[in-house]
């Protein structure tokens, strides 16, 4: 009998330490090889490829979060909100990635699963990406490549482009963003989309994506924009851009004590709100552990409902 307990607690222990091991794995910076998931839900976007790509796309797993690389076909996937709750609001979410990669997970797919939750029709926009090295192991050394860039003066900060220190040919991932949009008008009736309350947030490089498109597309008419920790310089604002509602922690890299693109929304005299949260550093998606910009869900959620885009 003490021999088989023995034996039992062995087999317990060793258990408990492979899951905490593959959990560590998950959830540290080191970057994995993952396996490329099943996106049975993606639609082709149909938008064309990338030029000078050296590889097919590849997903990777860093901070326990599934993330993709080498992007060239764009997709758009749906997360439909149960139709008793669903309230006829739409959303475009574009996850973040420095334009080389993608967060799907953390920035994407869990962010429309809340949103759907809240009776929103919500839409993952996997856009097409700038190259990066072929292998993981090229990959991981660019990613960790020291970076030596002086730090901007005042002038340069006032300067500063919204989309941060992300100064690449958007032409792409706009194209990539219409073409989503054009797709959830055309399908609004199957979707259950009020095509005048369509509204797009993005993070980090998809908040750009999301100011880029507000600035400069032709086609798309956005209700509201949500940019999470997104550049903050300041902007020209077109007459008629949406309202905003603007998300970053004051540890942000990206923050650097600005409030361009505030003041630039203020002054044109269309309706913004902006939370400054005293933490959650960078890529927090809809939270981390103890840091006070966990709440940012909640608050776009009420914006949202005073506003009357959940009616």
């Amino acid at each position: 009998m003490k021999l088989n307990l023995l034996k039992i607690t062995a087999f317990l222990l060793q258990a408990s330490f492979v899951f905490i091991s593959q959990n560590s794995l998950c959830q540290d910076g080191t970057i994995y090889p993952l396996e490329t998931p099943k996106e049975p839900n993606a639609i082709l976007l149909g938008t064309g490829g990338v030029e000078n790509q050296p590889s097919s796309e590849t997903w990777f797993k860093q901070w326990g979060d599934p993330m993709a690389r080498n992007i060239t076909t764009a997709t758009l996937t749906p997360f439909l909100p149960d139709p008793e709750k669903a309230n006829g609001a739409a959303v475009l979410v574009a996850p973040g990635g420095g334009y080389r990669w993608l967060s799907l997970g953390n920035e994407g797919w869990e962010v429309a699963e809340a949103l759907a939750k809240q009776g929103i029709a919500a839409f993952v926009l996997k856009y097409r990406l700038h190259p990066t090295p072929e292998t993981l192991e090229d990959f991981t050394q660019w990613m960790n490549r020291p970076r030596t860039a002086p730090n901007p003066t005042d002038e340069e900060k006032d300067k500063a482009s919204p989309r941060g220190a992300f100064q690449l040919d958007l032409s792409n991932q706009l194209e990539d963003a219409e073409a989503a949009y054009a797709m959830m008008i055309s399908r609004a009736k199957e979707w259950g989309i009020d095509t005048s309350r369509i509204g797009m947030i993005g993070f980090s490089a998809g908040a750009g994506l999301t100011m880029h498109s507000t600035l400069n597309s032709k086609s798309m008419k956005l209700a509201f924009i949500g940019p999470i920790y997104g550049g903050m310089g300041p902007v020209e604002v077109p007459a008629d851009a949406p309202p905003m509602f603007n998300v970053i922690a004051t540890d942000d890299f990206l923050f650097k004590g600005q409030f361009g693109v505030i003041d630039s929304w203020y002054k044109a005299g269309i309706p913004v709100e902006f939370h400054l949260y005293q933490n959650g550093g960078h890529g927090f998606g809809l939270g981390n552990p103890n840091r006070t910009s966990n709440r940012w869900f909640e608050a776009f959620t009420h914006w949202l409902t005073v506003n009357g885009f959940l009616e």
